[in-house]
């Protein structure tokens, strides 16, 4: 119940302040959309920024470190780490996994990334052609609430995260691994006993 109140006067705030900030309308849009987001995640608000500092320092030390030797997308969701994308070497795969984990409040790092050349332009359109239609799925069959579910999807292979109950977690799947053109269904989800009341 705090958690909520937090989020609605998160809201309230960033909502009343636009009016205020006239010529920073940027920086205000960005402000609504994070807080219209903290409202419906079931993380708490320091998590998600927690998370999205994750996301920014990893990218920082791994272009700064490896420059174009990879090609990894970090999702940070509740501190843990997904990486996916492309290393050229198991030697680098390996040091990219080693800088996010000593990012202080990382949990645990899934690497998914693959020894292989860089992936094509084309190649990542296409995987957010099948993230949308697995996100439109979602909203389609109304089992469960799609901003639940973060979606990742890599050369194919859709990767879901998020905080949920087994049942959202098995829906989820199913509606992922039948949405044409997924090759396979990664789970990285954290369970819950019971979904929080909307």
């Amino acid at each position: 119940m705090i958690a909520r109140s937090f989020r609605l006067l998160a809201l309230g705030l960033t909502l009343w302040a636009v009016p205020f900030l006239q010529g920073c309308l940027p920086l205000v849009a960005a402000g609504a959309g994070t807080a219209a987001m903290v409202a419906v995640d079931r993380r708490q608000p320091e998590v998600v920024l927690g998370d999205q500092r994750i996301e920014l320092t990893a990218s920082s030390r791994i272009a700064e470190k490896l420059k174009d030797q990879v090609h990894v997308n970090i999702t940070s969701f509740n501190y843990t780490v997904l990486l996916t994308g492309e290393a050229l070497t198991a030697q680098t795969r390996s040091e990219v996994e080693r800088l996010v984990a000593e990012i202080p409040q990382v949990k645990s790092v899934v690497n998914e990334l693959q020894v292989s050349g860089l992936s094509s332009f084309g190649g990542r359109s296409n995987d957010t052609y099948l993230t949308g239609k697995i996100k439109a799925g979602f909203v389609s069959a109304g089992l469960f609430s799609p901003n639940d579910v973060k979606v990742v999807t890599e050369a194919g292979v859709a990767h879901l995260m998020g905080l949920v109950t087994r049942k959202e977690a098995d829906d989820a799947t199913e509606i992922t691994r039948t949405t044409g053109g997924v090759q396979k269904v990664v789970r990285v989800f954290e369970y819950i006993s019971a979904a929080p009341a909307r």
